[in-house]
């Protein structure tokens, strides 16, 4: 156990007036256990971020590690974001894997960006053995971030500035071992743009394929891009945060993890991650490896449409993307090589599966493939190294390029709108490969599309995000909502946030992305393919986005959750905090929904017909036929009385009025 009192460590730079200090949270006195916490003070309390516009330079970016950062416990150096989000307007929260392995270095547990710099900047920050030591500022003239963007060393995007800072402060990279978090155009030209952190090697300079992760959801690129002027952070140095000699020494680990889970440390962690290791029942490893066997015919298709169809069609279907989607993937990943990569730190889940040089995962290609109506996994390659280095959230935009395919597929846009050469295949029941990789080729011109800004209806979305776009689509093709009987939003699905914040869900046929809730986007909810009483549903979201909240503001991968959850407690406890974590976990949440109400972006009931009929087709598919009767015969007054009853029993457990939600 410490001997002096835990602190958390925050490092607030503010890039207009380069100006920096470092301030240390009390953890027992303020209760700041994390980077989550953290930002969230930052936000309510010390900046009151609500007040303003989502690209106000008072929206704070903060990028931090949880207080485990720098132990000898795998998975727990993932690297945090909170900011507010320009999609849901509310407070999010995003994350990449292993980035804090390096970063925490730089002598803080947490970078927080404020203010506006003149010109593009990268922020660089040198720890030393006692913390911070410098701060500098990298600026760059619009013109030549252009260009970088455009091409530099055989990247685009993030991956080519990340190469460029690479090649031209190789002595911060070699004497810092510095960890690089960058964005791409998309920051700047959309409202889902995504943070890119690849890991380099210090001594060749090479960018590690494989090990790129993203924080993507909410769009904090956007923010660091848009609101601070801010290109890169570069982050790294000689700290080690205070950890207790039980989480430093790997024979001690063992005593402890034998103590309390009855397993040694790497057994324990290898028996908990055997889905991203390698599952032998399914032959394959990862998210991708393993949930397509796994989910077959409940993975969405075709925008979603799949939830449509009847089952026996949906089998079809995934037997196409076993045998042409997944299989090419197993074979050349697991039977021939294995090429198995970590996020950056040391890890023997080894969760990175890498297939002809790209990292795959199963939401990205998901995104990418299926959802698009693509079953090539070459094609969908493609797509996600673009949407990669480009610098999207893979798994908004992926809803977005689908929700136009979709326009153009039922008439209420033409091809020439959203700058695309033909129109798209859509039709699940052409059972055709060839036919379908149409969508690929359109897919592509859609997302450069979008950051040229290449047609006004690219424009107005790539400015407004998804729903915003939606209405303002309705008034300009007010005509063709009127002859097809088709409204924009209704091709598409998200939980709608005060007049124009939204959240799309990731990509499984789940009622609980776009439940009442704060924090979406994200695992914070009860995720599954299933549906039930309102009642136990809500018990079941509540569950579940407590324990998510936890390993996030711990730092730690949710591929480690299944044995850090165990003893989450215990471990707080060997660094000298004694806290109810979950009672905390309650105390934050309500926070989120306090920051809703003063921004006036509280969650309210679904205004798109597509989102309400995942309830409906969900609640067929498991047999749950008491509430599909309802639907059937008065969908919105029974989906109402279902978010009402959810919203009570949520509100009373995480204590708050039912207010939190409008419905």
């Amino acid at each position: 156990m410490w001997i002096v009192n835990p602190f958390y460590r925050v490092l607030r730079v503010d890039v207009a007036t380069r100006s920096w200090n470092v301030k240390e949270y009390d953890v027992k006195e303020e209760r700041v256990l994390g980077p989550i916490d953290a930002g969230v003070k930052i936000h309510l309390e010390e900046v009151e971020s609500w007040r303003y516009d989502v690209f106000d330079p008072r929206n704070v970016l903060l990028l931090g590690c949880g207080l485990f950062a720098g132990s000898k416990l795998f998975g727990v150096h993932r690297l945090v974001a909170v900011f507010r989000s320009p999609e849901s307007k509310v407070l999010h929260v995003s994350t990449m894997g292993g980035a804090a392995y390096k970063f925490v270095g730089c002598g803080a547990h947490a970078v927080a960006i404020e203010g506006k710099a003149r010109r593009p900047t990268i922020v660089v920050v040198k720890g030393g053995k006692e913390g911070v030591e410098k701060v500098e500022f990298v600026e760059l003239y619009e013109d030549q971030l252009w260009d970088i963007f455009t091409f530099y060393e055989g990247y685009r995007g993030a991956y080519a500035l990340t190469k460029w800072i690479v090649d031209n402060m190789r002595d911060v990279i070699e004497r810092y071992r510095a960890r690089i978090v960058a964005v791409g155009p998309a920051a700047f030209k959309t409202i889902f743009g995504a943070l890119v952190s690849i890991d380099v090697d210090p001594k060749s300079g090479r960018l590690v394929e494989g090990s790129e992760d993203f924080a993507a959801r909410g769009a904090p690129g956007s923010v660091l891009a848009r609101a601070h002027n801010v290109v890169a952070i570069v982050a790294g140095g000689d700290w080690t945060p205070p950890i207790p000699e039980e989480l430093k020494d790997p024979s001690k680990l063992n005593e402890l993890f034998n103590k309390l889970l009855g397993k040694s440390f790497v057994d324990t962690v290898l028996s908990a991650g055997k889905k991203y290791r390698y599952d032998p029942s399914y032959g394959v490893g990862g998210t991708f490896g393993v949930n397509y066997p796994h989910y077959r015919e409940l993975l969405p298709m075709f925008n979603f449409n799949s939830m449509y169809l009847d089952k026996s069609v949906r089998k079809r279907l995934a037997d196409i993307i076993i045998e042409k989607f997944w299989k090419p993937f197993k074979v050349e990943t697991f039977d021939k090589n294995r090429v198995w990569r970590t996020c950056g730190e040391p890890c023997p889940l080894a969760c990175k599966k890498v297939w002809r040089g790209k990292k795959v995962d199963y939401e990205p290609f998901q995104g990418f493939g299926p959802l698009l109506g693509i079953f090539d996994l070459e094609l969908t390659t493609e797509l996600v190294d673009l949407v990669d280095q480009l610098g999207f959230d893979a798994i908004g935009t992926a809803q977005i390029v689908a929700w136009l395919l979709e326009a153009v597929y039922r008439g209420l846009l033409s091809p020439e709108e959203i700058g695309i050469g033909a129109k798209p295949n859509l039709d699940p029941m052409t059972m055709n490969l060839e036919a379908w990789s149409v969508n690929a080729i359109l897919a592509r011109q859609i997302l450069l599309g979008l950051v040229e800004h290449k047609t006004e209806v690219l424009k107005i979305v790539a400015e407004n995000g998804l729903r915003k776009a939606a209405k303002l689509l309705d008034e300009k093709f007010a005509e063709r909502i009127a002859r097809t009987k088709i409204r924009f939003e209704d091709l598409a699905i998200y939980l709608p946030y005060g007049d124009d914040g939204y959240m799309t869900p990731n990509l499984y046929w789940a009622p609980g992305f776009i439940a009442p809730i704060m924090v979406t986007g994200r695992y914070w909810t009860n995720y599954s393919a299933t549906f039930a009483e309102p009642e136990e549903f809500a018990k079941s979201v509540c569950t579940r986005a407590l324990k998510e909240y936890e390993d996030d503001n711990a730092g730690v991968c949710r591929f480690h959750r299944g044995w850090f959850e165990k003893i989450a407690q215990k471990l707080y406890e060997l660094i000298g905090i004694e806290i109810d974590l979950d009672e905390h976990a309650k105390e934050v949440y309500r926070k989120f929904i306090e920051y809703a109400k003063k921004a006036g972006y509280v969650p309210r009931y679904l205004e798109s017909e597509k989102a309400k009929d995942l309830y409906v087709t969900i609640a067929r598919e498991i047999g749950v036929y008491d509430w599909f009767t309802k639907f059937v015969q008065d969908k919105d007054g029974a989906l109402k009385e279902w978010w009402k009853r959810f919203s009570a029993i949520f509100a009373e457990f995480m204590g708050v009025e039912p207010s939190y939600v409008e419905l």
